[in-house]
């Protein structure tokens, strides 16, 4: 598993070089969410695995702060044999004290 910065995650989202995969719950997406972000909640871990493993692109996973990213991301790992997951370091917070600070911080 990899950690990415919200700074490098942003650069590689502008350039279209990632997938960023959002695993938070419903009613958190809805306080704030990054706007080029899928939506897979982390109890959809089989939806979130065909999605990474379909994908050209490397997967950034992202949750409120990390852990669980990290989790989800190790499970991926294990299960498919890959190594193109990366977990947003800081998660969501980050990216808003970071990246967008106008979005809402829960």
């Amino acid at each position: 598993m990899h950690v990415i910065s919200a700074q490098e995650a942003k650069k590689r989202l502008d350039n279209q070089s990632i997938l960023l995969i959002d695993i938070r719950e419903p009613y958190e997406r809805e306080i704030c969410h990054i706007a080029q972000s899928e939506h897979f909640p982390m109890g959809d871990v089989e939806a979130i695995k065909l999605k990474v493993q379909h994908s050209e692109k490397e997967s950034v996973l992202i949750c409120k702060s990390g852990k669980r990213a990290e989790a989800t991301a190790n499970l991926i790992e294990k299960e498919l044999n890959i190594d193109n997951v990366f977990i947003l370091d800081g998660g969501i917070i980050a990216w808003i004290e970071t990246i967008e600070p106008h979005l809402e911080l829960y």
